[in-house]
């Protein structure tokens, strides 16, 4: 209370009362104490209880006090927020607060509680239960205390943990699962699997895991974005996790890698696990439908045992990938692990890691695959191919280390190598006086892609003083096929360069001929596959002979790979092909072998060449005296006479050498003369056929004559002279057809020639066209900046016209506007076209001539426009009294 003094003073004062009786019944005794301090230690009450509210709330948690022995509980506003119920200050029972806890956990609690040792903190976590029925995770902390009398007093304080447990349960869940699929991850993957591995060695059996890689799921995340090759990923997992037994772990390792871990009793009646991989395979072949499209995931899947093929959970896993990575995309799809896989494994990273330093070691060298023309016989460039002998691991071939070059992206180092060396080469040739033919490089899609492509490949021409002519690109039917805007936008730069573009391995399987006619191409390479022999079959023959039609119609070359035989030589002549490489003309060889062979004149056989040459007549006749009464009577004809006894040693001749015109008996041992004729059309379709027969099987013939087998059937016995005038028409009918084609492939050619030289000279048109507005933007920005110029500015050309004139000069000089034109002489009063004191100021820029303008002093400043000789003056004319620099 407060008290008043009798001076007037006040203070804070505690007053004590107590009964005295033996004063006076009713009689009290007053105490009244001075207590300074009352209201500092209420001040201090009050705050800590608001702190500890505070506290409680943000920290989500409640605090109280319990008399063990009493069995009463006092709880703070904390506790009561935590429980969802109101504040009560009053004790209630300790032991009635253990219905907040779920029944299961009660007796865990309590036995707690009951084994607490004095002064000796505890905590655990449980669950409680809100008055709203929600559950939360706690974490109580404890003490128990005697005091002084020898009471136990329980402190006690709950936390809410129940976000954090959620937290941690996630983040477990991501540190064991895929994010995308929710199947188990890496890190789980290898869990399971050690875990198998251990029990496995105190029970001995044996398990599988199987790798497995889906590449649509990453080729649809770059070609359409995360979602579809998430979606892909979720469809992956699905199939998956349905092939899976009891027991069996599902895992997303990376992108499109799975892997499946299968248990004991799931390989009990599959050892190898052929049987589980190629289900997962018979799994994925089934199409899938993203949006629009229907897109088939596939799969290749390779199997590791244990303990067969490795002894530990990260080995194991890596057999399995390392058996995977061994198949190839056209192959078989599943593969078990075995110790060549590995080696193979080792053998690859070892090429990886020598790649990346081959080009600094100098162990890269170029070599060389000349070309023939098929008309003239010569060489008519050469394929650039790159070797690689390897310090470590000696000659590594193309076909070995291309492929990881290709999956790596070192195909680019390895590109940019290639084309500066071949440039170099040619100008080194060049410089001993040898003009060398075209050089072709294979480019890859990756390589196409790069922004910076075309500019490398001027960059290289034009250090090395070639022509773009110098060098051809050899692109991929992979590359025509997934050709984007930008990759066709770069092929239709290197073609309007002049660079020759040729499409390579045309007739492996992959190109869209509808494409074809749409990209810039000028050389079809015909793959080895379909280059026919003379023992091929008739069909093979035929699609050879389209792909150079439709070449042919699409104006383009058609260049046949891999040629081996003259019998193959001659096919691919007698059906109009342009070019060829191959065993049969050239191997690869080395620069200087190269050039050598280009001093030599090497050539393709005269025989076998498209070119002006006696007339070929082919006697076919399994009788030697008909056949040498037909050689009497042709020879004086002066035609050149090949004679075969049968059908089959006539298309032996046919492949040695060209045949005109072809005569042959109609019954003859093994094969009829019309179906010897029948082939010779199929294979050498521009011959001219005739039968010689004295048997007359009418249908066969009749048949054979409209097929155009046949063009002409004549009996045996024959007349000299009408036999010989058959045959004379036969030449003539052969010699005109010849002489159509010829003109057909020169109109092409020469259409060709047209077309490639409007593509250049409308590259060089754009060129132009961009460096006259470049020209014509940059004058516009000169005319604008003159014009906000506050002095006078004039152009005056060596005759002293006008040529230029600011808006400032137009306006001083206003009586004479327009300035251009006029005489500077005039506009600006002078007695004589260019005062001494002007050429005075042209040899030192500082100085400044006087002139008197509209009765004031100003200033001219002169400089000469252009180098040498001069274009001119431009003069600066600007009042006396105002500094003005120019």
């Amino acid at each position: 209370m407060t008290v008043r003094k009798a001076s007037g003073e006040t203070f804070d004062g505690r007053a004590y009362s107590r009964p005295f009786p033996s004063l006076d019944p009713e009689a009290e005794l007053i105490t009244l104490v001075d207590d300074p301090h009352r209201a500092q230690i209420a001040f201090s009450s009050h705050w800590r209880a608001r702190m500890l509210e505070q506290i409680e709330t943000m920290g989500r948690s409640g605090s109280g006090e319990i008399d063990l022995q009493a069995g009463k509980a006092v709880l703070s506003k904390g506790m009561h927020m935590l429980l969802g119920i109101p504040f009560d200050a009053a004790a209630r029972s300790a032991w009635h607060m253990l219905r907040w806890v779920p029944l299961k956990e009660r007796g865990y609690v309590a036995s707690i509680w009951r084994g607490a040792l004095p002064d000796e903190p505890f905590e655990f976590q449980h669950r409680l239960v809100r008055a709203d029925g929600t559950r939360l995770e706690v974490l109580q902390r404890g003490m128990v205390e005697t005091d002084a009398t020898g009471r136990q007093h329980g402190y006690i304080i709950v936390q809410d943990i129940t976000v954090q447990r959620e937290a941690e349960q996630r983040i477990q869940e991501l540190a064991n699962h895929d994010e995308v699929t929710g199947l188990a991850n890496r890190t789980q993957l290898l869990d399971r699997i050690d875990a198998a591995v251990h029990s496995a060695r105190w029970n001995p059996q044996s398990f599988l895991v199987l790798s497995i890689q889906v590449d649509q799921v990453d080729q649809l995340k770059q070609a359409m974005g995360y979602g579809a090759g998430d979606a892909m990923a979720m469809a992956v997992a699905a199939r998956l996790t349905a092939l899976a037994q009891p027991g069996d772990t599902v895992a997303r390792i990376d992108g499109g890698e799975f892997a499946i871990l299968l248990n004991p009793d799931s390989c009990a009646q599959d050892t190898l696990g052929l049987q589980h991989a190629r289900a997962v395979v018979q799994a994925m072949a089934k199409a899938e439908r993203l949006g629009a499209a229907e897109i088939v995931p596939g799969a290749r899947v390779g199997v590791a045992r244990f303990p067969a093929d490795a002894d530990s959970a990260g080995q194991l896993l890596e057999a399995a990938q390392t058996a995977r990575m061994g198949i190839r995309s056209d192959g078989e799809q599943v593969a078990v692990f075995t110790p060549q896989t590995r080696a193979a494994s080792l053998r690859r990273l070892a090429i990886e890691s020598g790649l990346r330093h081959a080009a600094e070691r100098s162990e890269l060298c170029l070599s060389f695959l000349p070309q023939a023309d098929l008309t003239s016989g010569g060489v008519i460039g050469a394929q650039v191919h790159l070797q690689w002998n390897s310090a470590d691991l000696g000659t590594v071939m193309e076909g070995e280390y291309m492929p990881i070059a290709l999956q790596t992206g070192l195909i680019v180092m390895l590109g940019d190598w290639q084309r500066d060396m071949a440039c170099k080469q040619l100008r080194a040739w060049d410089q001993n006086g040898r003009r060398m033919p075209r050089l072709h490089l294979k480019v890859s899609t990756l390589e196409l892609q790069q922004p910076d492509i075309v500019d490398k490949l001027r960059r290289s021409l034009s250090s090395n003083g070639l022509t773009p002519q110098a060098l051809g690109v050899e692109i991929s039917e992979h590359a025509l096929v997934n050709s984007t805007a930008q990759l066709s936008r770069t092929l239709s730069q290197l073609r309007a360069m002049g660079i020759e573009l040729s499409l390579g391995d045309f007739g492996s399987g992959s190109t869209n001929l509808g494409l074809l006619g749409t990209r810039p191409v000028d050389v079809i390479k015909v793959h080895r596959s379909c280059v026919p022999d003379v023992t091929a079959a008739t069909g093979d023959v035929s699609l050879t002979r389209a792909i150079i039609n439709m070449a042919h119609s699409l104006q383009m070359k058609v260049l046949a790979e891999g040629v081996e035989t003259n019998g193959q030589l001659a096919l691919l002549i007698a059906n109009g092909c342009d070019r060829m490489e191959g065993p049969v003309f050239a191997q690869a060889v080395q620069a200087q072998e190269l050039a050598n062979l280009i001093d030599q004149h090497m050539r393709l056989p005269e025989n076998l060449l498209t070119r002006k040459r006696e007339r070929t007549l082919l006697l076919v006749d399994d009788e030697p005296n008909i056949v040498s009464a037909l050689r009497r009577l042709f020879r004086r004809e002066g035609y050149r006479i090949v004679t075969a006894g049968s059908g089959a040693e006539g298309l032996q001749r046919m492949a040695e050498c060209e045949v005109d015109v072809v005569l042959s008996d109609q019954r003859m041992p093994g094969m009829t003369g019309v179906e010897f004729l029948r082939r010779a059309k199929e294979l050498y379709p521009d011959t001219v056929r005739m039968v010689l027969s004295g048997y007359t099987e009418l249908q066969s013939i009749t048949d054979a004559i409209n097929e155009g087998a046949i063009y002409r059937f004549l009996t045996k016995p024959w007349d000299d002279e009408r036999l010989l005038e058959h045959v004379r028409e036969a030449f003539a009918h052969k010699e005109l057809a010849d002489d159509n084609k010829r003109l057909a492939t020169e109109v092409i050619a020469a259409s060709e020639a047209l077309t490639r030289a409007n593509e250049r000279l409308e590259l060089v048109l754009g060129s132009q066209q961009q460096q006259i507005d470049l020209e014509a933007a940059r004058a516009n920005t000169a005319r604008d900046m003159l014009d906000m110029l506050p002095a006078a500015v004039l152009g005056v050309d060596p005759d002293g016209t006008i040529v230029l004139a600011n808006r400032e000069a137009e306006r001083l000089f206003q009586p004479h506007s327009p300035l251009l034109g006029e005489s500077a002489q005039r506009v600006l009063g002078l007695v004589e076209p260019l005062p001494t004191e002007w050429a005075q100021a042209l040899d030192a820029p500082a100085a400044a001539a006087p002139i008197a303008l509209h009765g004031s002093p100003w200033r001219v400043r002169a400089r000469s426009m252009g180098a040498t000789p001069p274009r001119g003056v431009l003069l600066a004319v600007s009042p006396a009294e105002i500094p003005h620099g120019f």
